[in-house]
Parts: structure tokens; C-alpha cells; sequence
């Protein structure tokens, strides 16, 4: 049996991006960790009361994350402590208890915690770009980077560090076929630039878990937008968009020819 651990910013982040890995890698025997960085205390609310979720919104979002952790096959799941950071130029990212406010060393050391329990082979996270450029996403870049350098300097080095990657190429076709509402969304703070199709070494096949990938992503209640694009697009829509997951492999060896079929391929 290995190990992966994956490093997310917010309840949420790890049912769209990693949900069919993190399945896959339990179906097939492995242990899935996932560390997630905050409560996601600052995210917009939806299918209840702003007034009365909002003060306690942390707590909320820890039970779905919980409830979305079964569905995917999460044998623990961790938080490192800080709160949700919000977007740039905002108070929630001025604050002092703010992931993108904290000390990388002291957040490093946190997460260093974790890796050096759970001895991971396999470690997933964001590219430097965040994916969309959230501050939460990219803090969690460098302070997993740090771990691993911190963690590596006594020797305990990990077979393998991914980061998630949506190939540009595709990217660019996907947001063609978007519904003018999601394309506007997707230009503004949510612009997504994707990975250069180059640079992306492994694509996992992961049909047989869409429906229950969605059923996780529809777990964090608080987060789902009923009206949006993403909600409402077709079965088949979403089989095609997320029934294989894009990966960057930039520590380690491959274990195969390009693209790797799997993030444990070459790990025995």
C-alpha cells in the first residue's frame, strides 16, 4: 500500500480538481490524505441563510468537507489552521490569521507535520499560478514546496510531487463551448490560463468516478450555486470535462512513457 497526500486550499478544492485520483487511489488499496489549508470561512453562500451561516461558516463547511471526504475514500483529513484569505485587496486578506498572511516557515512546518507521519510516496498541489490565481491556491504551492524541502533535509523524500494542470489547449476549447455567463466568470478573477500543454505528464483516466466526484462536489452544499453554469451542465458535459484528471509531474521520476496513465505509475 502507498500513500497520497494531497494539499488543498478550501473544502471544495479537493472533490473539482483531485476527486478522481483520490477514488482511484482507494479503489485500488492506497491511502488517500488530504490537508486542507482552511475552513473556507470567507467563500460566497449559498441554499441558506447569509445571516445566520455566515458567523459560523467555518464549522459549516468542515461537516460537508467531512461528508465529501467519505464519499471520496479520505482516510484522514486535516486542517493546517488558518482562515480563508478571500481574494487580493480585500479585508479577509489583510487579516493576520489569513493563509496568505502566515509565516511560510511556520505553515511549512504545519504541513511538515503531516508528511512526516504519513510518509506520502505520492504529494499533489496547486502550480505556482494557483490555477486561477487565488491567494489561498497559491500560498498552498510554496508552503507544500517548503515541506517537502524541510522534510527532504532529513530525509525523508517523497517518490513523487504533482501539480493539478488543466492542458491550455483545452482549456481554451472548453471556455468557447461556456455559456456567456461562465465565460464572463472565467475572465475576471476566475481566469484559468490552464497549464502549456507541454509541460502536462500524466492524464488519468477516471470515468468510473465521475458521478460520485459530483456527488462529493454536491457535499459542499454551502458552495453550490444552483442558477450556475456548473451546476446545471449536462450529464455528459461533465463526463467529458472532468472524467480525466490533468497532472504536472515536477518532482521525481516518471513511471512510464508520456503521459503517465496514473500518479502511482512506476511506484511499486
Amino acid at each position: 500500500m502507498a500513500t497520497l497526500l494531497l494539499v488543498h486550499a478550501h473544502p471544495d478544492d479537493e472533490a473539482i480538481s483531485t476527486g478522481g485520483v483520490m477514488m482511484k487511489a482507494k479503489s485500488h488499496g492506497h491511502r488517500v490524505v488530504l490537508v486542507t489549508a482552511t475552513r473556507g470561512e470567507a467563500g460566497e453562500i449559498y441554499n441558506m441563510d447569509e445571516t445566520a451561516s455566515r458567523p459560523r461558516l467555518g464549522e459549516i463547511r468542515t461537516e460537508e468537507l467531512r461528508a465529501a471526504s467519505e464519499i471520496l475514500g479520505v482516510d484522514r483529513q486535516e486542517f493546517l489552521g488558518y482562515r480563508d484569505s478571500g481574494m487580493v485587496d480585500t479585508a479577509d486578506n489583510k487579516d493576520p490569521r489569513s493563509f496568505h498572511q502566515a509565516k511560510l516557515d511556520e505553515a511549512a512546518g504545519k504541513l511538515a507535520v503531516f508528511i512526516r507521519e504519513e510518509r506520502p510516496h505520492v504529494v499533489v498541489t496547486y502550480a505556482e499560478d494557483g490555477v486561477y490565481g487565488h491567494p489561498d491556491h497559491i500560498k498552498a504551492h510554496f508552503v507544500t514546496n517548503a515541506a517537502l524541502d524541510l522534510v527532504g533535509k532529513e530525509g525523508l523524500a517523497i517518490k513523487k510531487l504533482y501539480y493539478t494542470a488543466i492542458p491550455r489547449s483545452m482549456m481554451e476549447a472548453f471556455v468557447q463551448q461556456m455559456p456567456e455567463e461562465a465565460q464572463r466568470a472565467m475572465s475576471g478573477n476566475m481566469r484559468v490560463a490552464g497549464t502549456p500543454d507541454e509541460l502536462v505528464t500524466t492524464k488519468v483516466d477516471v470515468h468510473d468516478y465521475v458521478e460520485r466526484k459530483r456527488e462529493a462536489f454536491r457535499a459542499h452544499l454551502s458552495q453550490n450555486d444552483p442558477n450556475s453554469w456548473f451546476a446545471t451542465m449536462q450529464d455528459q458535459i461533465y463526463e467529458l470535462a472532468f472524467g480525466t484528471e490533468y497532472y504536472q509531474l515536477v518532482r521525481g521520476k516518471r513511471g512510464s512513457e508520456l503521459p503517465e496513465p496514473d500518479l502511482f505509475a512506476g511506484i511499486g
